[in-house]
């Protein structure tokens, strides 16, 4: 006559055989876990830059018009454009200089510059869109 197997109980009070079944889900599960993180975090290292850029660049184009008139000598659209096709290229945006408006007339500046960076995920390519503008009119 067979002697039946022994069956261990876990702490639980379950077999141990039913949990030896389950062997390798939470690896699975950490391995998903792990690609899913790694792909979040190319995907941030990717996309965050061009929109700080885009902060740095408004920031720049708020000083530029508030001070575009007050500055002595007084500076005229060329040397606005200057100034800032200059900071474009400091901070490495692709952005043509033909897009860039700047409009003084009477007392105020309005300074606009559409531009699009085209970023590559690896399996998903695509392009943000900025829209920075910039016057100096009050509220």
């Amino acid at each position: 006559m067979p002697v039946p197997a022994k069956v261990e109980a876990s702490a639980a009070g379950e077999p141990r055989a039913a949990r030896c079944a389950e062997r390798g889900g939470s690896k699975l599960n950490l391995l998903l876990t792990l690609l899913i993180l790694a792909a979040m975090g190319i995907s941030a290292v990717k996309i965050v830059p061009p929109y700080v850029e885009n902060y740095q660049l408004q920031d720049a184009m708020n000083t530029e018009a508030e001070f575009a008139l007050t500055s002595y000598p007084r500076k005229t659209n060329d040397d606005v454009r200057q100034d800032i096709m200059k900071q474009v290229q400091d901070l490495g945006i692709p952005a043509d200089p033909q897009n860039l408006q700047v409009e003084m007339s009477g007392g105020s500046v309005n300074i606009s510059l559409p531009y699009s960076v085209p970023i590559d995920l690896y399996v998903y390519q695509f392009a943000l869109q900025f829209h920075p503008h910039s016057d100096n009119h009050t509220i």
